[in-house]
Protein backbone atom coordinates (compact mmCIF):
# COMPACT_ATOMS: atom_id res chain seq x y z
CA UNK A 1 0.00 0.00 0.00
CA UNK A 2 2.99 2.40 0.84
CA UNK A 3 4.57 1.96 -2.76
CA UNK A 4 1.23 2.35 -4.35
CA UNK A 5 0.73 6.29 -2.60
CA UNK A 6 4.41 6.56 -3.48
CA UNK A 7 3.66 5.96 -6.76
CA UNK A 8 0.67 8.12 -7.42
CA UNK A 9 2.43 11.22 -5.47
CA UNK A 10 5.08 10.68 -8.08
CA UNK A 11 3.23 10.81 -11.13
CA UNK A 12 1.37 14.06 -9.72
CA UNK A 13 4.74 15.55 -8.81
CA UNK A 14 5.90 14.77 -12.49
CA UNK A 15 3.10 16.21 -13.86
CA UNK A 16 3.61 19.92 -12.00
CA UNK A 17 7.45 19.55 -12.65
CA UNK A 18 6.59 19.17 -16.06
CA UNK A 19 4.19 22.64 -16.30
CA UNK A 20 6.85 24.96 -14.20
CA UNK A 21 9.59 23.46 -16.22
CA UNK A 22 7.94 25.55 -19.28
CA UNK A 23 8.27 28.61 -16.86
CA UNK A 24 11.31 30.46 -18.44
CA UNK A 25 14.75 30.57 -15.75
CA UNK A 26 15.19 34.62 -15.11
CA UNK A 27 18.63 35.50 -16.70
CA UNK A 28 21.26 36.44 -13.32
CA UNK A 29 23.55 39.23 -13.84
CA UNK A 30 27.23 38.25 -12.94
CA UNK A 31 28.83 41.61 -13.46
CA UNK A 32 29.57 44.12 -10.98
CA UNK A 33 27.63 47.32 -10.06
CA UNK A 34 30.16 50.24 -11.30
CA UNK A 35 27.57 52.88 -10.12
CA UNK A 36 28.42 56.04 -7.59
CA UNK A 37 26.83 55.47 -4.58
CA UNK A 38 24.09 57.24 -4.14
CA UNK A 39 23.92 59.78 -0.35
CA UNK A 40 20.84 60.12 1.82
CA UNK A 41 20.94 62.24 4.62
CA UNK A 42 17.64 61.65 7.33
CA UNK A 43 16.98 65.18 8.53
CA UNK A 44 14.79 64.94 11.78
CA UNK A 45 12.97 67.76 13.80
CA UNK A 46 14.03 67.35 17.43
CA UNK A 47 12.06 70.24 18.71
CA UNK A 48 10.10 70.84 21.73
CA UNK A 49 6.89 70.03 19.85
CA UNK A 50 7.72 66.63 19.55
CA UNK A 51 7.24 65.59 22.68
CA UNK A 52 3.29 65.24 21.86
CA UNK A 53 1.97 62.14 22.54
CA UNK A 54 -0.48 61.62 19.50
CA UNK A 55 1.39 58.74 17.51
CA UNK A 56 0.17 55.41 17.99
CA UNK A 57 -0.09 55.91 21.74
CA UNK A 58 3.21 57.55 22.16
CA UNK A 59 5.59 60.28 21.52
CA UNK A 60 6.33 61.83 17.77
CA UNK A 61 9.89 61.53 19.17
CA UNK A 62 9.50 57.84 20.34
CA UNK A 63 7.85 56.80 17.42
CA UNK A 64 10.59 58.47 14.98
CA UNK A 65 13.43 56.53 16.64
CA UNK A 66 11.48 53.51 16.26
CA UNK A 67 10.91 54.14 12.55
CA UNK A 68 14.60 55.33 12.11
CA UNK A 69 15.81 51.67 14.11
CA UNK A 70 13.90 49.70 11.66
CA UNK A 71 14.93 51.95 8.64
CA UNK A 72 18.14 51.51 9.55
CA UNK A 73 18.35 47.75 9.48
CA UNK A 74 17.25 47.50 5.83
CA UNK A 75 19.12 50.43 4.72
CA UNK A 76 20.87 48.89 1.41
CA UNK A 77 24.96 48.10 1.29
CA UNK A 78 25.65 50.67 -1.34
CA UNK A 79 23.46 53.57 -0.27
CA UNK A 80 25.95 56.39 1.92
CA UNK A 81 23.46 57.68 4.70
CA UNK A 82 23.96 60.41 7.33
CA UNK A 83 21.47 61.89 10.10
CA UNK A 84 21.36 65.83 10.79
CA UNK A 85 19.11 66.87 13.35
CA UNK A 86 17.54 70.69 14.05
CA UNK A 87 16.51 71.96 17.29
CA UNK A 88 17.96 69.13 19.09
CA UNK A 89 20.26 71.12 21.45
CA UNK A 90 19.27 74.56 22.39
CA UNK A 91 16.11 74.35 25.02
CA UNK A 92 16.69 78.35 25.56
CA UNK A 93 14.05 81.52 24.15
CA UNK A 94 16.54 83.23 22.33
CA UNK A 95 15.79 82.87 18.88
CA UNK A 96 18.85 83.86 17.65
CA UNK A 97 20.44 80.80 18.88
CA UNK A 98 17.85 79.04 18.63
CA UNK A 99 17.43 79.05 14.61
CA UNK A 100 21.40 78.10 14.21
CA UNK A 101 20.64 74.53 16.28
CA UNK A 102 21.13 72.04 13.41
CA UNK A 103 23.94 69.92 13.20
CA UNK A 104 24.91 66.27 12.19
CA UNK A 105 24.33 63.61 14.19
CA UNK A 106 25.87 60.64 12.23
CA UNK A 107 28.22 61.58 9.24
CA UNK A 108 27.07 60.85 5.53
CA UNK A 109 29.03 57.50 4.49
CA UNK A 110 29.13 53.69 4.69
CA UNK A 111 26.80 52.74 7.38
CA UNK A 112 27.71 51.25 10.93
CA UNK A 113 24.07 50.45 12.03
CA UNK A 114 25.03 50.25 16.08
CA UNK A 115 27.23 53.46 15.74
CA UNK A 116 24.01 55.40 14.12
CA UNK A 117 21.62 53.51 16.07
CA UNK A 118 23.27 54.59 19.36
CA UNK A 119 23.18 58.33 18.31
CA UNK A 120 19.67 58.31 17.27
CA UNK A 121 18.72 57.22 20.86
CA UNK A 122 20.48 60.07 22.33
CA UNK A 123 17.73 62.24 21.01
CA UNK A 124 15.31 64.27 23.42
CA UNK A 125 12.84 67.05 22.24
CA UNK A 126 14.33 70.18 22.88
CA UNK A 127 14.31 73.42 21.13
CA UNK A 128 13.36 74.85 17.83
CA UNK A 129 12.15 74.32 14.09
CA UNK A 130 14.89 75.94 12.03
CA UNK A 131 14.04 73.90 8.54
CA UNK A 132 16.37 76.43 6.45
CA UNK A 133 19.32 76.34 7.95
CA UNK A 134 19.25 72.64 8.35
CA UNK A 135 18.36 72.53 4.43
CA UNK A 136 21.54 74.19 4.16
CA UNK A 137 23.15 72.38 6.18
CA UNK A 138 22.37 68.81 4.41
CA UNK A 139 22.91 70.13 1.30
CA UNK A 140 26.66 71.19 2.33
CA UNK A 141 26.45 67.51 3.78
CA UNK A 142 25.79 65.63 0.21
CA UNK A 143 28.45 67.85 -1.99
CA UNK A 144 30.70 65.57 -3.64
CA UNK A 145 30.68 62.72 -5.47
CA UNK A 146 28.04 61.85 -8.71
CA UNK A 147 25.71 59.50 -7.07
CA UNK A 148 22.17 60.29 -6.42
CA UNK A 149 21.85 62.84 -3.50
CA UNK A 150 18.15 62.99 -1.56
CA UNK A 151 17.28 64.57 1.74
CA UNK A 152 14.78 62.85 3.77
CA UNK A 153 12.94 65.90 6.36
CA UNK A 154 10.92 64.36 8.90
CA UNK A 155 9.49 67.56 10.90
CA UNK A 156 5.92 67.79 12.99
CA UNK A 157 5.40 71.87 12.81
CA UNK A 158 6.36 74.94 9.65
CA UNK A 159 9.70 76.82 10.68
CA UNK A 160 9.89 78.61 13.46
CA UNK A 161 12.75 80.75 11.88
CA UNK A 162 11.80 83.70 9.43
CA UNK A 163 12.61 85.25 7.61
CA UNK A 164 14.83 82.90 6.27
CA UNK A 165 11.83 80.74 3.91
CA UNK A 166 12.95 76.89 3.78
CA UNK A 167 10.34 77.24 0.62
CA UNK A 168 13.01 79.93 -1.08
CA UNK A 169 16.41 77.38 0.28
CA UNK A 170 14.64 74.85 -1.52
CA UNK A 171 14.56 76.80 -4.76
CA UNK A 172 18.12 77.91 -4.08
CA UNK A 173 19.21 74.73 -3.85
CA UNK A 174 17.17 73.56 -7.05
CA UNK A 175 19.07 76.28 -8.95
CA UNK A 176 22.38 75.34 -7.77
CA UNK A 177 21.63 72.59 -11.06
CA UNK A 178 23.29 69.62 -8.57
CA UNK A 179 19.96 67.55 -8.58
CA UNK A 180 19.51 67.36 -5.51
CA UNK A 181 15.91 66.23 -4.10
CA UNK A 182 14.56 67.02 -0.98
CA UNK A 183 11.45 64.53 -0.01
CA UNK A 184 9.38 66.12 3.18
CA UNK A 185 7.45 63.94 5.55
CA UNK A 186 4.62 65.55 7.65
CA UNK A 187 3.86 64.24 11.12
CA UNK A 188 0.05 64.62 11.76
CA UNK A 189 0.61 68.45 10.27
CA UNK A 190 -1.74 71.65 9.81
CA UNK A 191 -2.81 73.25 6.47
CA UNK A 192 0.46 75.67 7.56
CA UNK A 193 2.63 72.84 7.66
CA UNK A 194 1.78 71.10 4.91
CA UNK A 195 2.08 74.03 2.84
CA UNK A 196 5.39 74.70 3.35
CA UNK A 197 6.37 71.29 3.32
CA UNK A 198 4.55 71.00 -0.43
CA UNK A 199 6.42 73.77 -1.57
CA UNK A 200 10.12 72.53 -0.47
CA UNK A 201 9.59 69.27 -2.07
CA UNK A 202 7.84 70.49 -5.32
CA UNK A 203 10.89 72.94 -5.38
CA UNK A 204 13.04 70.22 -5.69
CA UNK A 205 11.14 67.38 -7.70
CA UNK A 206 10.59 65.74 -4.40
CA UNK A 207 7.66 64.18 -2.64
CA UNK A 208 5.36 65.30 0.06
CA UNK A 209 4.00 63.12 2.09
CA UNK A 210 1.28 63.28 5.33
CA UNK A 211 2.06 60.50 8.18
CA UNK A 212 -0.42 59.50 11.27
CA UNK A 213 1.27 56.07 12.29
CA UNK A 214 4.67 54.94 13.13
CA UNK A 215 4.25 52.27 10.65
CA UNK A 216 3.52 54.41 8.00
CA UNK A 217 6.70 56.80 8.57
CA UNK A 218 8.88 53.70 8.38
CA UNK A 219 7.72 52.49 5.56
CA UNK A 220 7.95 55.82 3.28
CA UNK A 221 11.57 56.38 4.63
CA UNK A 222 12.40 53.00 3.74
CA UNK A 223 11.00 53.70 0.39
CA UNK A 224 12.63 56.62 0.03
CA UNK A 225 16.04 55.25 0.71
CA UNK A 226 15.78 52.37 -1.51
CA UNK A 227 14.57 54.61 -3.84
CA UNK A 228 18.02 56.54 -3.91
CA UNK A 229 19.70 53.04 -4.48
CA UNK A 230 17.85 52.89 -8.28
CA UNK A 231 19.00 54.13 -11.08
CA UNK A 232 17.89 58.23 -11.67
CA UNK A 233 15.95 58.99 -14.74
CA UNK A 234 15.57 62.38 -15.15
CA UNK A 235 12.39 63.66 -16.02
CA UNK A 236 11.02 66.14 -19.43
CA UNK A 237 8.80 68.61 -18.98
CA UNK A 238 5.70 68.20 -21.67
CA UNK A 239 2.89 70.04 -21.92
CA UNK A 240 -0.47 68.08 -22.83
CA UNK A 241 -3.18 69.80 -24.94
CA UNK A 242 -7.11 70.16 -24.94
CA UNK A 243 -7.25 67.75 -27.95
CA UNK A 244 -5.04 64.36 -29.63
CA UNK A 245 -4.57 66.58 -33.18
CA UNK A 246 -1.95 69.32 -31.59
CA UNK A 247 -0.71 66.86 -28.96
CA UNK A 248 3.39 66.88 -27.87
CA UNK A 249 4.30 63.68 -29.50
CA UNK A 250 6.50 61.68 -27.02
CA UNK A 251 8.76 58.80 -27.31
CA UNK A 252 9.96 56.38 -24.56
CA UNK A 253 11.16 58.43 -21.17
CA UNK A 254 9.42 60.08 -18.27
CA UNK A 255 7.75 62.97 -18.19
CA UNK A 256 6.10 65.27 -16.06
CA UNK A 257 3.34 67.65 -16.40
CA UNK A 258 0.63 69.71 -14.24
CA UNK A 259 -3.12 69.59 -14.64
CA UNK A 260 -5.69 71.36 -13.50
CA UNK A 261 -8.82 69.54 -11.29
CA UNK A 262 -11.07 67.05 -13.08
CA UNK A 263 -9.07 68.24 -16.55
CA UNK A 264 -8.28 65.65 -19.12
CA UNK A 265 -4.67 66.16 -21.19
CA UNK A 266 -3.52 64.42 -24.78
CA UNK A 267 -0.25 62.71 -25.54
CA UNK A 268 0.62 61.03 -28.60
CA UNK A 269 2.73 58.34 -28.84
CA UNK A 270 3.83 56.39 -32.66
CA UNK A 271 3.77 52.59 -32.00
CA UNK A 272 5.36 50.62 -34.99
CA UNK A 273 4.12 47.07 -35.88
CA UNK A 274 5.22 44.65 -33.66
CA UNK A 275 5.85 46.96 -30.30
CA UNK A 276 3.77 46.88 -27.40
CA UNK A 277 3.45 50.49 -25.62
CA UNK A 278 3.56 50.21 -21.83
CA UNK A 279 2.24 53.30 -20.33
CA UNK A 280 1.34 54.46 -16.70
CA UNK A 281 0.51 57.59 -14.79
CA UNK A 282 0.88 59.30 -11.39
CA UNK A 283 -0.85 62.25 -9.68
CA UNK A 284 -0.11 63.76 -6.59
CA UNK A 285 -2.14 65.18 -4.24
CA UNK A 286 -0.04 68.02 -3.25
CA UNK A 287 -2.44 70.22 -1.25
CA UNK A 288 -5.57 69.67 0.30
CA UNK A 289 -8.33 67.40 -1.52
CA UNK A 290 -11.41 66.46 -1.19
CA UNK A 291 -12.10 62.18 -0.63
CA UNK A 292 -12.94 60.20 -3.30
CA UNK A 293 -10.88 60.93 -6.99
CA UNK A 294 -9.70 59.02 -9.56
CA UNK A 295 -7.08 58.84 -11.97
CA UNK A 296 -8.05 57.45 -15.76
CA UNK A 297 -5.29 56.58 -18.72
CA UNK A 298 -7.09 55.59 -22.17
CA UNK A 299 -5.52 55.06 -25.27
CA UNK A 300 -7.48 56.01 -28.54
CA UNK A 301 -7.08 55.83 -32.20
CA UNK A 302 -6.52 59.10 -33.90
CA UNK A 303 -10.50 58.51 -34.72
CA UNK A 304 -11.51 58.39 -31.50
CA UNK A 305 -11.63 54.96 -30.82
CA UNK A 306 -10.78 53.72 -27.71
CA UNK A 307 -8.21 50.80 -27.57
CA UNK A 308 -7.57 50.17 -23.83
CA UNK A 309 -7.91 51.99 -20.51
CA UNK A 310 -6.54 51.69 -17.41
CA UNK A 311 -8.30 53.31 -14.31
CA UNK A 312 -7.82 53.99 -10.41
CA UNK A 313 -9.74 55.60 -7.41
CA UNK A 314 -8.60 56.49 -4.35
CA UNK A 315 -10.27 57.26 -0.99
CA UNK A 316 -7.76 60.24 0.65
CA UNK A 317 -5.72 57.43 2.51
CA UNK A 318 -3.03 58.15 0.09
CA UNK A 319 -1.29 61.59 -1.67
CA UNK A 320 -0.21 59.58 -5.03
CA UNK A 321 -2.15 57.76 -7.36
CA UNK A 322 -1.48 55.73 -10.71
CA UNK A 323 -2.86 53.64 -13.27
CA UNK A 324 -1.23 52.24 -16.04
CA UNK A 325 -2.22 50.09 -19.31
CA UNK A 326 -0.34 47.67 -21.94
CA UNK A 327 -1.29 47.56 -25.80
CA UNK A 328 0.55 45.27 -28.32
CA UNK A 329 0.84 46.84 -32.30
CA UNK A 330 -0.39 43.81 -34.37
CA UNK A 331 2.94 42.03 -35.93
CA UNK A 332 4.39 43.49 -39.26
CA UNK A 333 2.28 41.02 -42.13
CA UNK A 334 4.67 38.68 -44.06
CA UNK A 335 3.54 39.94 -47.46
CA UNK A 336 3.77 43.46 -47.16
CA UNK A 337 6.33 44.75 -49.07
CA UNK A 338 6.69 47.85 -47.57
CA UNK A 339 10.27 48.16 -46.67
CA UNK A 340 9.49 50.40 -42.99
CA UNK A 341 5.53 49.72 -42.63
CA UNK A 342 4.30 53.19 -41.00
CA UNK A 343 3.72 53.94 -37.26
CA UNK A 344 0.32 53.55 -35.46
CA UNK A 345 -0.04 56.68 -33.77
CA UNK A 346 -1.76 56.14 -30.49
CA UNK A 347 -3.79 58.75 -28.24
CA UNK A 348 -3.03 59.31 -24.50
CA UNK A 349 -5.38 60.64 -22.93
CA UNK A 350 -4.83 61.42 -19.13
CA UNK A 351 -7.38 62.40 -17.27
CA UNK A 352 -8.51 63.09 -13.00
CA UNK A 353 -11.26 63.54 -10.73
CA UNK A 354 -9.77 65.59 -8.27
CA UNK A 355 -11.93 68.63 -6.11
CA UNK A 356 -10.99 70.39 -3.66
CA UNK A 357 -12.87 72.62 -1.14
CA UNK A 358 -12.79 76.20 -2.40
CA UNK A 359 -9.97 77.29 -0.17
CA UNK A 360 -7.58 75.68 -1.98
CA UNK A 361 -6.01 76.91 -5.14
CA UNK A 362 -6.03 75.53 -7.85
CA UNK A 363 -3.04 76.62 -9.70
CA UNK A 364 -0.51 75.30 -10.32
CA UNK A 365 -2.43 72.39 -11.64
CA UNK A 366 -1.73 68.65 -9.58
CA UNK A 367 1.81 67.45 -10.42
CA UNK A 368 1.75 64.76 -13.64
CA UNK A 369 4.36 62.06 -13.96
CA UNK A 370 4.00 60.05 -17.18
CA UNK A 371 6.15 57.15 -18.19
CA UNK A 372 6.30 55.62 -21.35
CA UNK A 373 7.85 52.61 -23.27
CA UNK A 374 8.23 50.87 -26.32
CA UNK A 375 9.17 47.69 -26.37
CA UNK A 376 9.02 44.36 -28.62
CA UNK A 377 6.13 42.57 -28.39
CA UNK A 378 6.00 39.06 -26.90
CA UNK A 379 6.30 36.32 -29.77
CA UNK A 380 7.79 33.61 -28.54
CA UNK A 381 7.63 31.15 -25.24
CA UNK A 382 10.86 32.60 -24.37
CA UNK A 383 9.55 35.82 -23.47
CA UNK A 384 7.76 36.07 -19.90
CA UNK A 385 5.10 38.71 -21.31
CA UNK A 386 4.24 35.91 -23.46
CA UNK A 387 2.50 34.26 -20.74
CA UNK A 388 -0.12 36.67 -19.99
CA UNK A 389 -3.49 36.19 -20.68
CA UNK A 390 -3.09 38.25 -24.53
CA UNK A 391 -0.78 35.47 -25.88
CA UNK A 392 -0.47 32.88 -23.14
CA UNK A 393 -3.86 31.22 -23.17
CA UNK A 394 -2.65 27.79 -24.73
CA UNK A 395 -0.26 27.78 -21.55
CA UNK A 396 -3.21 28.07 -19.29
CA UNK A 397 -5.04 25.25 -21.18
CA UNK A 398 -2.17 23.35 -20.24
CA UNK A 399 -1.75 23.67 -16.98
CA UNK A 400 -5.82 23.19 -16.51
CA UNK A 401 -5.21 20.04 -18.74
CA UNK A 402 -2.99 18.63 -16.36
CA UNK A 403 -4.75 19.80 -13.44
CA UNK A 404 -7.51 18.01 -14.99
CA UNK A 405 -5.46 14.71 -15.41
CA UNK A 406 -3.75 14.70 -12.39
CA UNK A 407 -7.03 14.88 -10.42
CA UNK A 408 -8.75 12.01 -12.91
CA UNK A 409 -5.72 10.04 -12.75
CA UNK A 410 -5.70 10.22 -8.03
CA UNK A 411 -9.28 10.07 -8.28
CA UNK A 412 -8.86 6.46 -10.12
CA UNK A 413 -6.45 5.51 -7.53
CA UNK A 414 -8.20 6.20 -4.91
CA UNK A 415 -11.50 4.08 -5.88
CA UNK A 416 -8.73 1.20 -7.10
CA UNK A 417 -7.00 1.35 -3.32
CA UNK A 418 -10.88 1.87 -1.79
CA UNK A 419 -11.43 -1.54 -3.98
CA UNK A 420 -8.19 -3.75 -2.98
CA UNK A 421 -9.04 -2.94 0.47
CA UNK A 422 -12.47 -3.88 0.45
CA UNK A 423 -11.59 -6.94 -1.18
CA UNK A 424 -8.89 -7.87 1.64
Amino acid sequence: MIIRKRWAAGVCGLLAALAVGLLPTPATADEPDTRPSPKVELTLDVSGSMRARDIDGQTRMAAAKQAFNEVLDAVPDEVQLGIRTLGADYPGEDRKVGCKDTRQLYPVGPLDRTEAKTAVATLRPTGWTPIGPALLGAARDLKGGDGTRRIVLITDGEDTCAPLDPCQVARDIAAEGIHLVVDTLGLLPNAKTRNQLSCIAEATGGTYTSVQHTEQLRDRVHQLVERAADPVVTPVATKGTAQCADAPKLTAGLYTDREKFAEHRWYRVEVRPGQELRASVSIAADRAVNNDYGVMLRASTVHGREIVRGSEAGDGRTDVISSGLRYPAAPRDAADDEAEPAAETVCLQVSNSFSAPASVKTEPGLPVELTVDLVDGPSDASDVAAFGLGRGWWLLGFLALTGLLAGLLWGWISRWRVTVWRTN
